[in-house]
């Protein structure tokens, strides 16, 4: 069986060995970035297991990398005036799908958020199928187990109010179909039966690994689309990570990657809102030293245009860019690693403390935070944001939160060329990143108007 491939990336660029920091704050010697078949998250935790999280200076001074903490999030994006005006995500309710899940989940989130004043809150665990019991020492799983904790710690420290659900499905998720039926019939099941808002999903596996691809047969994509459709009907926000490997992906084998620009799924569907990668460049105090600028450093964000769906009407003004076919991503958050995040993990008893995790896997709970807090504030879901989306973009984008991402970078990864980061709508950070303040209101704002 194939390694699972999250919405991080399989080990994008770098193996954790290759700029590991033990509880002491040793690092080892950089390693030559390379792949490594475990799961994503293990390939983008360059801190590794430390007693306590550094400042973003002592972070620079010790591993020449920035790291960030949920305060500081909360800064760039302009969220503090929001939390003071009470929205915070009360009532609403993230559903987080991952393989196998955590064991440690809701001990390692209180942990977290007392580290760093926040409240906490209750995470529901549901167990789709029969899980296996957690091993430690099963790679598949604890990578699966970071990906849980990273993205259950990004969306509370978004939307600290709101509900977290934790769906652990039975059967690893790889490139191919394996693992995604399962995680698509949890999902329907929640969203039948009324279970969540917004669902988010750092996962995905590369178009042209499906069944069938190779023959221009794209029904083994489009019969796993059930889920979002009834998403789409029950007014549930569905959320992708765009992937980490720039405008290319990996094969079937979990290790080589395509030497041509190439997709991904679940985040090319025109019914799931594809979350993009950011770097942010930020003081020890959250604001910003100068503008975003793509993600592109031990991964790189992926974008690019679908081979399986055409553009979608929603993108019938960014035409120019994605041409005939559907372009991924929608809009980006914090992702790169030089830049990670903070956050903390005790399922793994030989690494219990603190790391540095970066990857499209964090910006999309991140965005599923920003979802949260819009649904709070429409007073009901706000569904399927594309249209809201693109004609906040279109119409106003300053004004209405959306901030343009153009630094002149680009996504290029594994020697394929990517897309740079251009004025307006690009193949790099999508329509760009926001600034929640003002994004949410409008967000909740559009939605009523369908």
């Amino acid at each position: 069986m194939h390694i699972a491939r999250t919405g991080l990336g399989l080990a994008a660029a770098t193996s954790a060995a290759a700029l590991a920091v033990t509880a002491l704050g040793t690092a080892a010697p950089a390693a030559v970035p390379h792949t490594l078949a475990v799961p994503a998250v293990a390939g983008h935790t360059l801190v590794h297991g430390v007693s306590s999280p550094l400042s973003s200076e002592q972070c620079q001074a010790k591993w020449h990398i920035n790291c960030y903490n949920p305060l500081q999030y909360r800064t760039a994006y302009d969220l503090n005036a929001l939390y003071k005006k009470g929205v915070t995500g009360k009532g609403r309710t993230i559903v987080i799908v991952d393989s196998y899940g955590s064991p440690t989940v809701q001990h390692d989130l209180d942990v977290y958020s007392r580290q760093f004043g926040l409240p906490s809150t209750k995470v529901q665990v549901v167990k789709w199928g029969n899980v296996p019991v957690f091993d430690p020492k099963n790679e598949d799983m604890t990578g699966w187990a970071g990906e849980s904790t990273l993205d259950v710690e990004m969306a509370h420290a978004v939307a600290p109010a709101a509900k977290i659900v934790l769906v652990e499905t039975a059967v690893s998720e790889t490139e191919g179909t394996t693992g995604l039926p399962e995680m698509m019939d949890a999902e329907k099941h929640l969203i039948d039966h009324g279970v969540g808002d917004v669902i988010s999903q750092s996962f995905g596996a590369t178009e042209n690994t499906f069944p069938g691809f190779d023959k221009g047969d794209f029904s083994s994509i489009k019969k796993l689309r059930y889920a979002f459709k009834d998403a789409d009907k029950k007014h549930v926000t569905v959320l992708a990570a765009s992937g980490d490997g720039g405008a290319t992906d990996l094969q079937l084998d979990g290790k080589t990657y395509y030497k041509k620009r190439v997709n991904s799924w679940p985040s090319s569907d025109p019914l799931v809102t594809s979350i993009g990668g950011t770097q942010l460049h930020l003081d020890d105090k959250g604001e910003r030293v100068k503008p975003d600028s793509v993600y592109n450093d031990y991964g790189s964000g992926g974008g690019g245009q679908s081979h399986v769906f055409t553009r979608p009407a929603f993108q019938n003004g960014v035409k120019k860019v994605v041409g005939a076919r559907r372009g991924t991503p929608d809009v980006s958050m914090a992702a790169a690693v030089n830049g990670g995040a903070w956050i903390y993990s005790s399922y793994d008893p030989t690494a219990v403390g603190w790391d540095v995790t970066g990857g499209t896997s964090e910006a999309t709970p991140l965005f599923a935070g920003i979802v949260a807090l819009a649904d709070q504030v429409a007073g009901h879901r706000v569904g399927n944001i594309q249209q809201a989306l693109y004609r906040l973009y279109a119409h106003h984008a300053g004004r209405n939160g959306v901030v343009d991402v153009n630094d002149g970078t680009d996504n290029s990864y594994q020697g394929v060329t990517g897309y740079k980061a251009v004025n307006g709508y690009d193949l790099a950070t999508g329509v760009g990143t926001v600034d929640a303040l003002r994004f949410v209101p409008a967000l909740a704002k559009a939605s009523r108007h369908g």
